[in-house]
């Protein structure tokens, strides 16, 4: 394991913000690497407004779509509703489509099937619409390469209005609009938002003329928070104020299929991590297990007896989930070690029965244990079907590209990204991205970093100072939970192994003279007798609340330990 502490920002940056602020210097540059350096930007991560949100005409082609779709109404043409099956197209899908249900009827949803469709927009939705008389086709969280579809429909009158985040091709689709904020042409302000994200911007600029204000769409936010956890998108700007503020609706007054999910969770306020970590993968689980119309139906019932119905099937599903996730994961390690590829840059792994709905999480696991680029194949039809992942800072899209010859189509983003290709292509294809891989990544890159905010003393950690960390939240990708380091620990005798397989490692830590702290380490019980040895330790950590009897106290979330002369 890595660690690496971020440089500290100039003291006079910080001596400056602090004093601003009234806040200590440790808090003072935890803000400054979070690009936040006056008093009116920290006033705005602070007090995140509904009044910060951009003005969604800013958006290329906005106007060109709320005018098709304001015709279509006007004409009583029939719409289509399109997305992706995984959590980021079905909540942008219920959002759109329970918005227009407002007011307008003529209107229909639709959720490619994950096995027979594949990813995107797809021929057979195209022939759905048609059947039914539709003659205009809103794609959520997908379409930004689907020329061929997109020409397919207009031969048969059907216009299409794409909103995606993913990266485009060299050519866009010939789309009535192209709602991209990835576009090169694109000169909207934030260009991170995930799709429900720009399905929402296209519902505020439908309020928008209607008279209606972004307090009227408030509702809608619990969909828009849920996809921004789900899809791993930063969370900064404008994505911070869409996550605060549906995590409120979450918390206060979520629609019912979301407290269907949540209303056996054993704590009064949902996070991030709640959404990340049991919402999210529920939803999910109906377009891995079933279909992702069991989503749509979840998220758009407003009779609470009914959604908890649609729930309890989606419970149902994630079971399913878990199993195949745990057999195939456990399949896929059994391979590498008799194909004798520890040694190698990436881990492509084949076969051609495995769950295509499961692929992407086997494909997480296993860049955990093995931190690497990874590839997951499954059969789809008569083409082979996989789910990439990555590791932190090293681009898999781009590698993916360079191997574009051996492909039949490719997605996605960063991390994470997804293909199909020729059966008769993936010797080939496994070779050259071994070699792409092999030729472009940095080697650090392939063993764990922790990145380290700030260097505090024990001392530090007061109740105050941790109220304010709090109000970093919601945390994510571009606002990590700050991630701390202290040296000179030592255990005062506690340390002990924890949980049903002793995994876990419990430590009660101070420094000096210093208050003590409780410490928890998951998976850190291998690391008990460096931590209880009576020497002093290093540790990287976070902060959190304890609940114990009722009780409430800060203890340490422990990243790692290791020995002092190790660090130096």
């Amino acid at each position: 394991m890595r660690w690496n502490l971020k440089p500290s920002p100039s003291p006079e940056k910080v001596q400056h913000l602090a004093n601003a602020l009234k806040v200590d210097d440790v808090i003072a540059s935890l803000l400054i690497q979070r690009g936040v350096e006056t008093f009116e930007q920290a006033r705005s991560f602070f007090r995140p407004s509904l009044s910060d949100l951009h003005d969604p005409f800013l958006m290329k082609d906005m106007d060109k779509a709320v005018a098709r779709i304001e015709s279509a109404i006007a004409n009583e043409e029939n719409i289509l509703v399109f997305g992706d099956y995984d959590v980021d197209g079905t909540t942008a899908v219920s959002l759109v489509s329970s918005y227009l249900r407002t007011y307008y009827p003529n209107m229909a949803t639709y959720i490619p099937d994950r096995y027979n469709e594949g990813y995107g927009v797809s021929f057979a939705g195209i022939d759905y619409a048609d059947d039914n008389g539709c003659t205009l086709i809103i794609a959520l969280d997908c379409g930004i390469k689907s020329i061929d579809k997109v020409a397919y429909a207009k031969d048969k009158g059907i216009d299409f209005i794409i909103c995606d985040h993913h990266r485009p091709g060299d050519e866009l689709p010939e789309a009535v609009a192209v709602l991209d904020p990835k576009r090169d042409d694109c000169t909207y302000p934030y260009d991170e938002l995930c799709g429900c994200g720009v399905g929402f911007k296209l519902v505020q600029a439908l309020a928008g003329r209607r008279g209606q204000t972004i307090n009227d769409l408030t509702p809608y936010l619990d969909l828009v928070a849920t996809a921004i956890a789900a899809d791993i998108v930063p969370i900064t700007g404008e994505n911070r104020v869409l996550a605060k503020f549906g995590l409120d609706v979450i918390n206060a007054s979520p629609r019912p299929g979301i407290k269907a999910l949540v209303q056996n969770l054993k704590r009064q306020v949902h996070t991030i991590s709640d959404v990340v970590f049991v919402i999210a993968p529920r939803i999910n689980a109906a377009g891995r297990i079933k279909h992702g119309n069991y989503a749509v139906e979840l998220l758009t019932e407003f009779d609470l007896g009914q959604a908890e119905e649609f729930a309890a099937q989606i419970e149902s599903l994630n079971a399913d989930r878990k199993d195949l996730d745990k057999q195939i994961t456990l399949e896929a390690l059994t391979q590498i070690d008799e194909n004798k590829d520890h040694d190698k840059f990436t881990t492509v792994v084949y076969r051609e029965n495995w769950h295509k709905g499961v692929i992407g999480i086997v494909a997480s696991r296993l860049t955990e244990t093995y931190y690497r680029p990874t590839l997951v194949f499954t059969k789809s039809g008569d083409k082979l079907a996989a789910s990439a992942r990555s590791v932190k800072d090293f681009d898999i899209y781009n590698a993916l590209e360079a191997c574009a010859e051996h492909l039949e189509q490719f997605g996605g983003h960063m991390y994470a990204a997804g293909l199909t290709l020729p059966e008769e292509q993936y010797p080939l294809f496994r070779e050259k991205f071994e070699q792409v891989v092999a030729e472009t990544i940095d080697p650090e890159l392939l063993t764990p970093e922790i990145s380290i905010d700030a260097e505090i003393s024990l001392a530090d950690i007061t109740p105050k100072f941790f109220r304010l960390i709090k109000q970093f939240e919601p945390f994510g990708p571009g606002n990590m939970t700050p991630v701390f380091m202290t040296r000179n620990l030592k255990d005062t005798g506690f340390g002990k192994p924890i949980g049903s397989d002793e995994s876990h490692l419990r430590l009660f830590v101070r420094q000096e003279v210093s208050e003590g702290f409780a410490a928890i380490g998951f998976g850190l019980a291998s690391k008990m007798d460096l931590a209880c040895s009576g020497e002093a330790f290093e540790a990287a950590y976070s902060i959190d609340e304890n609940v114990w009897k009722g009780e409430t106290s800060l203890q340490l979330r422990l990243r790692d330990i290791r020995c002092e002369e190790n660090s130096k």
